[in-house]
């Protein structure tokens, strides 16, 4: 973490690489500028930073990457959905933004050791949740049996497919891939439908199950209620919300759900900590 010592100051940080994953989805590959900084920044799977724009705003965004610093380069997988997203979907290799962080809960990684380990996304859900998909599978012998289940609208969407390629082919892994429309491709089994479709396909010990989810709200609470339903206990199912978040550190209350402040409690939760905001409509 590289701050108290001011919260709200952002640190230079170059782009390393511009990656255009999607018409309207790229990745930054960032250093910071600073060669301390690079040496001492540290984050856990699940956590975000925010991004900066000089002169036009910053962003709330996952960091892609695992810990392993070896190129001092991290990594933000955005989607170009407002001012600032599409400020940056302009930058170019060479270029400079600031950021700050790291800020937010992370993905019960170590708890999950010993376990059977489910990994299911919608969308571009699947960003925040590649950090601890990777550190998972660089311990594999430490976990049970892996799942990685990506929903998406068209089968043409998909990114990260070198990722679900070396993904597949870990021992005692599988991926899955869910698509609304289009055909199937690729080395990966692939239902049709909506990502709840392969939930009772996945050979688990649901008690000793754990789920990581990220993707629309009302996928993840049918995600969290399908494998609850089979068995698994609600305190090891994890969902990542999403809210407008500003200040990233509980001061602005722009993103307080309910008593949760998004930015400092989460964006990483247990069910049972939001299972009853998640079913309030509107939240």
């Amino acid at each position: 973490m590289i701050y108290p010592q001011d919260a709200y100051l952002p640190h230079e940080a170059e782009i390393i690489e511009f990656i255009q994953d999607a018409p309207d989805i790229f990745t930054l590959r960032l250093q910071f500028v600073d060669e301390d900084l690079r040496k001492t920044y540290q984050f856990q799977p699940g956590q975000f930073n925010m991004l900066y724009l000089y002169g036009v705003g910053e962003v709330a965004i996952s960091i892609v990457n695992d810990r392993d610093f070896k190129t001092d380069v991290f990594e933000h997988t955005i989607q170009v959905v407002g001012r600032v997203t599409k400020g940056m979907a302009k930058l170019k290799a060479g270029e400079r933004i600031g950021v700050r962080g790291p800020y937010g809960s992370s993905w019960p990684v170590e708890q999950a050791k010993g376990k059977d380990v489910v990994i299911m996304t919608g969308g571009l859900g699947n960003a925040p949740l590649v950090a601890a998909t990777e550190e998972i599978l660089k311990d594999r012998n430490a976990y049970g049996k892996v799942y990685v289940v990506q929903g998406i609208r068209h089968s043409d969407g998909l990114i990260y497919q070198d990722k679900y390629t070396r993904w597949n082919n870990q021992p005692n892994t599988e991926v899955l891939l869910v698509a609304t429309e289009g055909e199937a491709h690729g080395p990966w089994k692939w239902y049709k439908g909506f990502v709840t479709a392969a939930v009772e396909d996945l050979n688990l010990d649901y008690k000793n199950t754990y789920v990581m989810s990220v993707g629309p709200e009302i996928m993840m609470k049918n995600v969290a209620k399908s494998f609850a339903d089979v068995g698994v206990p609600e305190e090891q199912i994890f969902v990542s919300l999403e809210r407008s978040m500003k200040c990233a550190i509980g001061h602005c209350g722009h993103c307080q759900m309910g008593k949760e402040f998004v930015c400092k409690d989460g964006a990483v939760y247990a069910y049972p900590a939001v299972k009853e905001l998640l079913s309030i409509k509107g939240v």
